[in-house]
């Protein structure tokens, strides 16, 4: 099947909780088989943005399109918004990945097994199918995590600051998936705060500040005029301020 040339188009788009904006005035397209970074300082909206693309947040202005069903898109949030204490086997936590697919009542056909195997394989966790998740260090569960995300076989993939507080190694095997995804000609869009890893996995950037400082090839996105750029307007961001119309007086 082909693919549509564009994955997500932001139309003017405003993010908020309430009727406070928490990013507004994005406007433009990534195209498929983009790799993304989202960058920008802390309380910048990177993770609001991927809540609305993924439909979890709806624009208080404007629109979100995207190239294909929501059903293609496969999320990954930050670790602090998944609970490590439910009761739940590593096998079973990866296998919720073809919900999509079966249903959440649906059995686990043969195929469905082999395909659980190797994406345990990809991530390096042979052995482990029958651990308890709460059992996982950090870097075990993210592992798990992108496994499931393997058997989602989305044509668009978002990750919410995927590499925070996890060893070296599992940031390589995990940036070597994300590598194999953009090969594959998936879209994937990471949110990030390591700029080297930025400058040397991602073409493409996003920074913003509330509102879009630059977006585009990685190395001029991230000069530093736009950084303090994008520091200064976070600094001098107003929590209180209503929606603003691009343009107004």
């Amino acid at each position: 099947m082909a693919m549509p040339s564009t994955a997500i188009r932001f139309e003017e788009v405003t993010l908020g909780y309430g009727r406070r904006p928490a990013v507004h005035h994005l406007d433009g397209e990534i195209p498929s088989g983009s790799l993304m970074a989202v960058v920008g300082p802390n309380g910048a909206g990177k993770s609001t943005l991927l809540k609305g693309v993924v439909g979890t947040l709806k624009p208080l202005e404007g629109q979100i399109r995207l190239g294909g069903s929501s059903a293609g898109i496969a999320y990954l949030p930050q670790a602090a918004e998944i609970d490590h204490s439910f009761p739940l086997s590593v096998y079973d936590l990866v296998a919720m990945g073809l919900w999509s697919r079966s249903g959440l009542f649906g059995g686990i056909s043969a195929k469905d097994r082999t395909a659980i195997e190797a994406a345990l394989a990809s991530v390096g966790l042979i052995g482990f199918e029958r651990r308890p998740i709460s059992t996982l260090s950090g870097g075990q569960m993210q592992r798990a995590l992108f496994a499931r995300l393997l058997l989602q076989d989305a044509p668009v993939i978002l990750l919410d600051e995927p590499f925070t507080a996890i060893d070296a190694k599992t940031t390589a095997d995990l940036l070597d998936l994300v590598r194999r995804w953009h090969d594959e000609a998936r879209t994937v869009i990471a949110v990030l705060h390591d700029l080297d890893m930025v400058r040397r996995v991602f073409p493409k950037t996003l920074l913003i500040a509330r509102e879009p400082v630059a977006w585009g090839e990685t190395p001029e996105v991230l000069s530093a005029d736009n950084l303090l750029k994008a520091r200064r307007m976070v600094e001098a961001y107003d929590p209180h301020a209503d929606i603003c119309q691009r343009g107004a007086a």
